[in-house]
Parts: structure tokens; C-alpha cells; sequence
């Protein structure tokens, strides 16, 4: 007799909200005596890459792949690159990549060609990654655990690529971190929800609400006691000069490198 999914067991509103209330970003992990990551016991790691393998994919292709690492010495390696020094405590550390190669592979296998479409490749590859990557989080924090995405591995992308033997068609989206929590960061605030969803089009925020944003957001950029400038983060990442802007010809070298660059030269 097939389970009515009406009558399935459910959460209420307050407890989704609840649960995603109690997210938060963690870099300081409980570790062993020694300093060396805590190990998860099997049956939970197991859950966690269940959960990962069952995200969404587009066209069934599942274009992505984990990279586990799990030797001290390429973990320390990878922090060092990604300059995060957390992945070498963390229970687990993975790299989190879109990954067209396999797909190319299957059809190969199966006597096919494979197409050029390098551009769709990044906008899916990136995407599967992602809900994969999420996935995974949100079932290590059903399990009490918190993590860290990581986007420093754009510090050292041409690094990464070497170390973990990347071949064409794999590229690094970020790393991610997760063990016991021995920290307790703050409820991070986000955007007020009319700057953020819109309904049948596009909408620009006005400068009062855009202004009243800023305002909502400044705790995000308090540190060491000191009062909040989230322009002065979003400065320091996207102004002229900032660090995306740096790290964007090692993101063109890679995707140039990798196969998955669309672009002229």
C-alpha cells in the first residue's frame, strides 16, 4: 500500500524556520587531543553523501564531484593554497567541483561524441555542484554538525588544479568544511526579502531601500567590538581593486586550462 504524501510526517513553518535559524558559518572545530581532525563515525558520513548524491541534476548528468580529502598532507597543502587554515582540522574537508569530464567519458564509452559547450558546461557543472555541495551541508546540520563553504580556493586555483591532479573538464567551485562546532558565531543577518524576491519582473531597489539594506546588513561586518560597515566588506571584495578583481584572471587561466573557457582569447 503505497503512503498517502499528504499524511507523510511534516514540519511546521516555525520548525523550518527554526532550523535554518540555527545555520551558521564555522571555521573552529572540536579536533582530538592531539589537534588532528575528529573522525565522523561512518554511518553519519554515509548519511551526509547520501544526502549530497541526491540533489537535483540537469539532463540526469550529475556534473559534478566531490574531492575528499583525507591526507594530511594535501589537506594541509589545500589550506595553505585556499589560505584556510580550518580545512587541515576540520572532520571532513571536501574540494566541490563542477565536473563535465565524466559525462564525456559515458558517451565515449558507449561508442558517441561529445558536444562542445563549454559555457553550458560551467552554468550546469556549476549549478549540480552547488545543490550537491548544499545538500551535504544541510544533512550534516540535521546531524548536529556545522561547516564552512569556501571560496578561497580561487586563491590558489592553478595550485588546486596540480594537487588534487585535475584533469580537463573538472574545475574547483569552493571547498567545504565540516565537524563539531567550537565555536559559536552570531545569527549572521540577510537582506530585506523585497530586495531580494520580486514577482513576475525584475525590480530595482530604491535608494531608501537599498539604503535600509546597508543598515540591515552592518552587524555582518562588526569586528572586534567594533560596529559594522558591510559597505566597507563589500568594498574590499568587489570596488576596483578588490579581491574578485584580483582573482579574476587565475579564474580565466583555469577555465582556459580546464577545457571550459567560452570566451575570445
Amino acid at each position: 500500500m503505497t503512503a498517502d504524501p499528504l499524511t507523510r510526517p511534516t514540519r511546521t513553518p516555525k520548525e523550518v524556520r527554526a532550523f535554518y535559524d540555527t545555520h551558521r558559518t564555522v571555521r573552529h572545530y572540536v579536533t582530538q587531543a592531539d589537534g588532528s581532525p575528529l573522525p565522523l563515525p561512518e554511518e553519519h558520513l554515509d548519511a551526509i553523501l547520501h544526502a549530497a548524491q541526491r540533489a537535483p541534476t540537469d539532463a540526469t548528468a550529475q556534473l559534478y564531484s566531490f574531492i575528499r580529502l583525507v591526507s594530511p598532507e594535501v589537506r594541509a597543502r589545500v589550506a595553505e593554497l585556499t589560505t584556510n587554515a580550518h580545512i587541515a582540522t576540520a572532520s571532513e574537508a571536501f574540494v566541490v567541483c563542477l565536473d563535465v569530464r565524466r559525462v564525456g567519458r559515458v558517451l565515449e564509452v558507449a561508442g558517441q561524441g561529445v558536444g562542445h559547450w563549454p559555457a553550458i558546461a560551467v552554468h550546469f557543472g556549476i549549478g549540480d555542484a552547488v545543490l550537491a555541495g548544499q545538500n551535504l551541508l544541510t544533512a550534516a546540520e540535521m546531524l548536529g554538525y556545522q561547516g564552512c563553504w569556501i571560496g578561497g580556493v580561487l586563491n590558489g586555483l592553478e595550485g588546486i588544479l596540480d594537487v588534487l591532479d585535475l584533469p580537463a573538464g573538472v574545475l574547483p567551485f569552493a571547498a567545504l568544511t565540516l565537524g563539531l562546532p567550537a565555536e559559536e558565531p552570531p545569527l549572521r543577518p540577510r537582506l530585506p526579502r523585497p530586495l531580494v524576491v520580486h514577482e513576475d519582473r525584475y525590480r530595482d531597489g530604491t535608494e531608501e531601500e537599498l539604503r535600509q539594506g546597508i543598515e540591515v546588513m552592518n552587524p555582518i561586518a562588526a569586528r572586534r567590538g567594533q560596529p559594522g560597515d558591510w559597505v566597507r566588506l563589500l568594498r574590499a571584495y568587489f570596488a576596483p581593486g578588490g579581491s574578485m578583481e584580483k582573482r579574476e584572471p587565475g579564474l580565466v587561466a583555469a577555465l582556459k586550462r580546464q577545457g571550459l573557457w567560452a570566451g575570445g582569447e
